[in-house]
Parts: structure tokens; C-alpha cells; sequence
């Protein structure tokens, strides 16, 4: 396998020959949602692959470039979910959608329906969708606040990296919502293996106090962190599986085509990965976790806003965000003047 299939991949599939290839059916998604526009909405949400938007990423709620979702009518609405879900797995439609609709929580909240839309959320077409199995160049997005799914499609391979899902409140403590908790599963994981390894003296707490969010934040490059933590060569086998479940939790956001082929080698390579506290050990205490590859991928995750009860989630690839180091390959390989 290609070394940008390896462990950084998670969210990085191969292409498929088989019914149900993720890239023939996001083209073939995009497509559909494109010739339903009109031509004023068509020129909102396309723009050229090479367009400085496509790595311009976030996940606070602001106006963003691109078509958004209340523009839509009802069977334009359709063709945008199902765009949607050509990147997604049943899962992770639901998380995806139940991160949107909590917008209607905050706009009772905050008295504010502007600010807190659900139907504030953006889609973006970068370049020509193909649906043909092994060409084509070309990306899409599906964002607003507290979700960024962004894909490029290089020749049939997929990147989905920067995926971010966020929930405030991160758990719906009253209302006829209640118990509502998107990324719980993660967090509740995450708790259970930084309690196993505290109690057996490994040095997973870095610090007493969590960093506000996320490191990594909306950069587009994604440093490197420090070293912290404790590697997965450092764990027993229960403690190795809890670290692989977090990333199982998250990954299973993603098609099970994208998802599984990557995660058993990642699975393989266990002893590669580090993982790393900070903050509170109780639930409800401001906190932070993150798992690393040093030389692929990280993985945050941050609970300290509005009294540990608004949690950001990310999956980031230091090389490979935006597919970077597969556009890098395909150039060298293929058009080495056009670098």
C-alpha cells in the first residue's frame, strides 16, 4: 500500500472497483446537487480547485462563501443531504445532523435565531466533479457551525481531513431533548483509558490545567505537538484497545469503505500512537485529549467552554490535510512543470 494510505489514513480511502466506490458516488452526489441550480446558485457554490477557499476552514458560526442550506428549495435541500451522506456513514449523517439542529437550542438560549441558524450551513464545490473511478481532481465541503467536512478527490482516492464536529452543549441537560450527547462516546472512552493508565503510574496527565481548545485550531497546517503522554508500545493490550476504540468512535463518522481498510492499519501499528491528557479527571471538569501519530495524523478533542459543556473534535493529517501530499505526488509524477 502507498505510504499515504499508511496510518495517516484513516479518513484516506484507496480507490474501489466494487458497487459503492466513495469517489464515483460523491461525483455522482455533487452532479446531481449542481444541475438542480439555478445559475446564480450554481456560480455561489462553485469555484476552481486552485481557489485559495478550499483550505480556508472553520467552525465558528460566521458567514461563510459557498450556497447555504436555506437558499435551497425543498428538492435542492434533498440533493445537498444526499451530498452529504456520499461522504458519510449512517452515523455520521446522524451526528452530523443532530450537530446542526442543537443551533436551535443556542437560539433559544442566546435569544439570537440569526447567529443561531440551522440552516446556517455552506456547501462548496472546488473544481469539476468526476464520477468515473480513477480520474479526476477535484473537492467539496460541507460546513458551518461546529461541522467541517472537507474532501478532495485525486484519481479516485478520497481525503476528508480537516473532518471536525463540535456540540455545544455537549450534553442537552434539559428539555425534551435531553441526554443528547454527540461526542459522548468519545469523551467517555478517552476518560476510562486516562483513568487505567493514571492508576498504573504511566505519565498520561501533561498538565492540571486543559488549553481552551483544540491546538491545532482552524489552522490550515496542523503543527506537530510536543511529545506527551504514553505511546501505545507503553500499554497493556485492554489499554491499547481503549486507545484504538477513540479512534474507532471517530472514524466510524466515515463510510465503513473509508474507514475499516484504514483503521485495521492503524490497528497494526498500535504501538506507534501516544496518547495524552490534560485537564480535570472527573466528568464534568474541563479537559482535553489527544491521540497522535507523530509522523501521520492527530486526533483533539477539548470540553473547557461554557463550563465544560462545549466539546471540539478534530481529525487533522500534518502532510496530507486537503491532500496535499497526494496532489504533490500526482504533480511530480504527472505535470512536474506545473509545481
Amino acid at each position: 500500500m502507498k505510504k499515504h494510505l499508511a496510518l495517516a489514513a484513516v479518513l484516506l480511502a484507496s480507490p474501489f472497483a466494487l458497487a459503492g466506490n466513495p469517489a464515483q458516488d460523491m461525483g455522482r452526489a455533487a452532479h446531481n446537487f449542481l444541475k438542480g441550480l439555478t445559475a446564480e446558485q450554481k456560480a455561489k457554490a462553485s469555484f476552481e480547485f486552485t481557489n485559495e477557499e478550499r483550505e480556508n476552514w472553520h467552525f465558528i458560526p460566521l458567514d461563510r462563501k459557498g450556497l447555504k442550506l436555506s437558499e435551497l428549495n425543498p428538492s435542492q435541500t434533498h440533493y445537498a443531504y444526499a451530498l452529504l451522506a456520499s461522504g458519510l456513514s449512517q452515523k455520521g449523517v446522524m451526528n452530523a445532523t443532530t450537530i446542526m439542529s442543537l443551533e436551535a437550542i443556542l437560539a433559544e438560549m442566546e435569544n439570537d435565531p440569526v447567529k443561531r441558524d440551522t440552516q446556517k450551513y455552506y456547501i462548496a464545490i472546488f473544481g469539476e466533479p468526476s464520477s468515473k473511478q480513477k480520474t479526476g481532481i477535484w473537492g467539496w465541503r460541507f460546513e458551518g457551525h461546529h461541522l467541517s467536512l472537507n474532501y478532495t478527490i485525486i484519481n479516485g482516492n478520497v481525503v476528508a481531513t480537516p473532518a471536525f464536529f463540535g456540540t455545544n452543549p455537549a450534553i442537552v441537560k434539559k428539555g425534551p431533548r435531553k441526554g443528547t450527547r454527540p461526542l459522548g462516546r468519545m469523551e467517555d472512552q478517552a476518560r476510562t483509558l486516562m483513568q487505567s493508565l493514571k492508576e498504573a503510574g504511566k505519565p498520561v496527565v501533561f498538565s492540571d490545567k486543559a488549553p481552551r481548545d483544540i491546538l491545532s485550531s482552524q489552522d490550515q497546517v496542523a503543527a506537530r505537538p510536543k511529545s506527551q503522554g504514553v505511546k501505545g508500545a507503553d500499554m497493556n493490550a485492554e489499554q491499547k484497545q481503549l486507545l484504538l476504540a477513540i479512534l474507532r468512535e471517530f472514524s466510524s463518522n466515515a463510510r465503513s469503505e473509508v474507514a475499516r481498510p484504514a483503521m485495521k492499519e492503524i490497528s497494526e501499528a498500535a504501538d506507534k500512537l501516544q496518547f495524552a491528557w490534560a485537564g480535570g479527571l472527573n466528568k464534568g471538569d474541563p479537559h482535553y485529549f489527544r491521540v497522535t501519530d507523530e509522523g501521520a495524523f492527530m486526533v483533539e478533542y477539548a470540553n473547557t467552554q461554557n463550563g465544560a459543556n462545549h466539546a471540539h473534535a478534530v481529525w487533522r493529517l500534518f502532510d496530507g490535510d486537503f491532500g496535499r501530499d497526494i496532489l504533490k505526488d500526482h504533480l511530480d509524477k504527472e505535470h512536474p512543470k506545473e509545481k
